[in-house]
């Protein structure tokens, strides 16, 4: 009998050594000699990522398998919910720059080790990252930060956090500027006068007019909530679904929209700018041409781009003051990233970088009690591509206490409840109300200054 036993721990002694080398020789880094660029893209490509999160990805051997194969399937489904790596993949190989929820996404996983799953790397040994790759992929992210999104405004301590201080202004033509502000309050742009931009992106109240549905030309309600025009300007696209790709073209919009302002043109509009002599000068010192919806837009982004709010307290705490923010704030903050927060609400806006899809964990929509809705659809509205229904433009976070109510429903009368609603259908977790005041906590501290004056509600 004890011969049998020795025979047994040998045999199990020599599995594992034969296993430990296995794993050594088949989970090799890159070479040391490649770009880090071409590094990050092997290891993608060797790592696995590639099977679940592209739709032109390779997909394992036994994916056509029964019962494997449907749990790779819906595998597959969830990685691609989260994110697609194809045009990430496709940019390390040209040298393009990475967007920057990509880059926090990929890091929070390395570090967190979280990817790639366990159940994949059990049978592709390869795949999971050895203390060489995770440097590697942290060392690419880290430079990737440095070459395209560093404000050089922050401390030595958070120069590579996904979220930068916000600059304090953008280069813009201060002629245009005055003009557009004229324009952008002028009810002129409605059929009847009544509503302006200013209407529903009420500068006094944190850039929106804080009702769940803004109120159109005769008492019309659109269906979706309105997002705050301040910082606007870093937005990577304009409106929850993205259909307008600048400042110009999403002021292009609502004027004709029959919701809100309703003008049958913007030849209709120009005509009753035209009646207006002192405006019309005006308008003629700075665009020779005249009136045109592009000269109209143009003149109101230029406007709309020095609706910067910088020097919040977060702002400040970045920058090395430690005493800006309270400890509560500190730790919301640490909690923030710790819950994937960090992820999709990156750069100087945290946020506006990059479309989400809403209910990753949970059918936002199916408990959500009420019909759905064409707004519900998100990106799908434009691309009419599947995997983009309830995908949306992810909202930036700074001076988040004023804008209430949340969400592009406007479902969220409060930051608490929009915070814990997020870490349900999102992450699957139920956040403790300590944990999601501490996150508003945080988050109350991203208020910024506007003409040097704290932002309110009352500006």
């Amino acid at each position: 009998m004890k011969k049998w036993i020795k025979i047994g721990v040998m045999a199990i002694l020599a599995a594992i050594i034969f296993i430990a080398i296995t794993y050594r020789v088949i989970n090799q880094p890159p070479p040391a000699n490649l770009t880090s660029e071409m590094q990050a893209r092997t290891i993608l490509e060797t790592g696995g990522c590639l099977s679940c999160h592209s739709a032109d990805g390779e997909r394992p051997f036994y994916a056509s398998f029964p019962i494997v194969g449907f749990m790779v399937k819906g595998d597959i489904e969830k990685g691609l919910k989260h994110e697609d790596l194809t045009k990430t993949y496709e940019s390390l190989a040209s040298g393009n720059k990475i967007d920057e929820t990509i880059l926090a996404k990929i890091e929070k996983v390395v570090t967190d080790g979280s990817m790639p799953l366990h159940r994949y790397y059990m049978i592709h040994w390869g795949a999971s990252l050895n203390k060489e790759e995770k440097s590697m992929m942290l060392s690419w992210v880290k430079k990737q930060r440095e070459t395209h999104y560093a404000t050089g405004l922050a401390c030595e301590e958070f120069a590579n956090e996904s979220i930068q201080p916000i600059v304090d202004s953008i280069p813009v033509n201060p002629d245009k500027v005055e003009l557009g502000k004229i324009l952008f309050h002028d009810t002129r742009l409605s059929s009847d006068n009544t509503v302006s931009c200013a209407s529903c992106h009420d500068l006094n109240t944190g850039g929106v007019d804080n009702k769940q549905y803004s109120e159109g030309v005769g008492g019309q309600f659109g269906g979706v909530n309105a997002p705050t025009v301040y910082n606007a300007a870093f937005n990577f696209v304009q409106f929850w679904d993205g259909r307008a790709g600048t400042l110009a073209e999403q002021a292009a919009g609502p004027p004709l929209n029959p919701v809100e302002m309703a003008s049958q043109s913007f030849d209709d509009i120009i005509a009753k700018l035209a009646a207006d002599k002192e405006l019309t000068k005006r308008f003629m010192a700075i665009y020779p041409d005249g009136y045109s919806e592009k000269n109209i837009t143009d003149a109101i982004e230029e406007f709309e781009k020095t609706l910067i709010t910088p020097n919040s307290a977060f702002d400040r705490y970045l920058k090395g003051d430690k005493s800006a923010i309270s400890q509560e704030a500190i730790d919301g903050y640490a909690l923030f990233k710790e819950n994937k927060c960090a992820t999709c609400h990156v750069g100087v806006n945290l946020g506006g970088q990059s479309y989400e899809y809403m209910g990753l964990a949970h059918s936002y929509f199916e408990e959500r009690n009420a019909p759905i809705t064409e707004e519900d659809n998100g990106r799908f509205k434009q691309t009419k591509e599947e995997r983009d229904r309830h995908r949306f433009k992810v909202p930036g976070l700074r001076n988040i206490e004023l804008t209430a109510p949340y969400f592009h429903d406007g479902s969220q009368k409060t930051m608490k409840d929009a915070v814990q609603y997020m870490a349900k259908y999102q992450l699957g977790d139920e956040l403790k109300d300590n944990d999601a005041e501490k996150i508003v906590a945080f988050m109350n501290t991203l208020t910024g200054e506007f003409q040097g004056k704290k932002l309110t509600s009352a500006n």
